[in-house]
């Protein structure tokens, strides 16, 4: 075990090279380009063995990763908003073909105006297309999160693309010490990638071909129960993980200070991470509040939020935004907690575009909740309203 002080994106380069991927796709965005450039580095030192493909856009970087997985090989990639936009129809069709892509997406704002900063808009909006997603809080969960990835994806059970998400420069820039294991631990951990099915010339197969609608409807209740399994088995990696290497960071939910809570923190992200100094606060003023930080939003943990809600009042941040509808986490912890009468829920949305959201803004939405002064949703902090 060695102790590696540096950035996000120079620890989930790192995290990528100790899985050993056969093929990495790449295209340069900021501030995801560290992640490429680094595992550049790596190919061209000869401390990773893989195909490196350098194409012109991200739409290419995802279906030269498709092509990649297909053939049985471990696939990584790395993008970061608009070029997670361009991947969307591949995105889709990744996931349709049950391919156990991993991606790090560094979770940036998408334009027009333009904007570098963290939003989690660009991931959230990906929700649809089958893929599993981790929301990391510090840079340790981003290379445990990486080797945790492959693993959960290339399990029978799950075969389905995972894509990591973390705020962009507060970690993507930010250097934090990481517990970095030996490769040959790692390689126990997360052995060579063995196919379920693969496109090979000398076994040839049809795949991805037309479908009737009979059969089409039954594909994607087969993507629902393997995120259903995922739901079962992300705990279970986890725990083995911590186990065999010490280091934890919950399973689908992140828990703090909830046992005795009446009013509970929920968000993803850094925002997670700077609410446990806000529960720390206001504990000490006497209030009893926890944190339940979000780390897995598909599958989204309706049966975690459920067991979590009972009894209590949930105060929900979102560094994101469905436009029409209100911060994603909290409509559908609303939706998960429908029909139960004895909890109340509030959205906040917070922090677009890379606003600053600190503890104490934390601590003083759930001041307002606790008050009763808050709406059931608030945009936080609002310079200016209305108009375009």
């Amino acid at each position: 075990m060695t102790v590696m002080m540096d950035t996000g994106n120079r620890i989930a380069a790192k995290a990528a090279q100790m899985a050993k991927p056969e093929v990495v796709a790449a295209y340069p965005i900021t501030p995801q380009t560290v992640i490429v450039e680094e595992i550049a580095r790596y190919v061209q030192s000869g401390q990773l063995d893989a195909e490196y493909i350098c194409v012109e856009s991200e739409h290419t970087v995802m279906t030269a990763s498709i092509g990649a997985s297909a053939t049985g090989v471990r696939t990584f990639t790395a993008t970061s908003a608009h070029g997670l936009a361009l991947m969307h129809e591949m995105l889709h069709w990744a996931a349709l073909a049950r391919l156990p892509i991993v991606m790090v997406n560094v979770n940036r704002t998408l334009g027009p105006g333009w904007s570098i900063w963290a939003d989690e808009t660009d991931s959230v909006a990906q929700r649809d297309t089958g893929w599993i997603q981790f929301y990391c809080s510090g840079n340790q969960e981003i290379f445990d999160t990486v080797i945790q990835a492959f693993r959960l994806a290339e399990n029978r059970e799950i075969q389905l693309p995972v894509m990591i998400n973390y705020d962009a420069f507060i970690l993507s820039h930010t250097s934090m010490p990481v517990e970095i294991p030996d490769q040959e631990a790692i390689d126990e951990f997360l052995p060579k990638f063995k196919p379920f099915w693969q496109l090979d010339t000398d076994n040839p197969i049809t795949h991805g071909n037309l479908v009737s609608e009979d059969d089409y409807m039954d594909i994607r209740y087969g993507m629902h129960l393997a995120h259903e399994n995922a739901k079962k088995l992300i705990p279970e990696i986890a725990l083995e993980w911590k186990e065999t290497f010490g280091t934890y960071h919950g399973g689908l939910i992140e828990e703090y200070r909830c046992q005795d809570a009446e009013f509970i923190i929920m968000a993803m992200g850094a925002i997670g991470a700077e609410a446990k100094l806000s529960v720390d606060n206001l504990r000490s003023e006497g209030h009893r509040v926890g944190l339940a930080r979000i780390r897995v939003i598909r599958p989204f943990p309706n049966e975690e939020i459920q067991r979590i809600g009972r009894g209590r009042t949930l105060i929900v941040v979102d560094r994101n935004i469905s436009v029409g509808s209100g911060g994603a986490v909290f409509t559908e912890t609303k939706s998960a907690l429908c029909g139960l009468n004895d909890c109340r829920v509030y959205g906040f949305v917070a922090g677009l575009g890379g606003r600053d959201v600190t503890y104490e803004d934390l601590a003083d939405m759930t001041r307002k909740v606790m008050n009763n002064e808050a709406s059931e949703t608030e945009w936080w902090d609002l310079k200016e309203t209305g108009g375009a």
